[in-house]
């Protein structure tokens, strides 16, 4: 199951991370992409980048956030069409296709 947290993103990171972003386009509001966890640390993917295999996200505690640039994780499933991660590499919990109580979306 995802974790339910969402944060907004303020005006100054959003024209930041616009200048990252391939597209230009950045949301406005996130949802920590990792499974229900245990601690404060949250993440939101913002923008795939123009690197093959690296995101922008939206990383919080409850009273800061920033902006990292991170890997793609690079696990998939078990099997010859095992699905891949949509995390970041060495991400805490489990990959996002351990959990298929909720359809996850790679794409934000």
């Amino acid at each position: 199951m995802q974790c339910k947290h969402w944060r907004r993103v303020p005006l100054n990171l959003v024209q930041e991370a616009r200048q990252l972003a391939p597209a230009g386009c950045v949301d406005r509001a996130v949802r920590c992409q990792l499974s229900v966890h245990e601690g404060n640390e949250h993440y939101g993917l913002l923008a795939e980048l123009d690197e093959y295999g690296v995101a922008l996200w939206l990383r919080w505690r409850e009273h800061w956030m920033n902006l990292v640039v991170l890997r793609d994780c690079s696990v998939a499933a078990p099997g010859p069409d095992g699905d891949g991660c949509c995390l970041f590499a060495a991400h805490p919990e489990q990959h996002t296709w351990e959990d298929t109580s909720e359809e996850v979306s790679c794409i934000s």
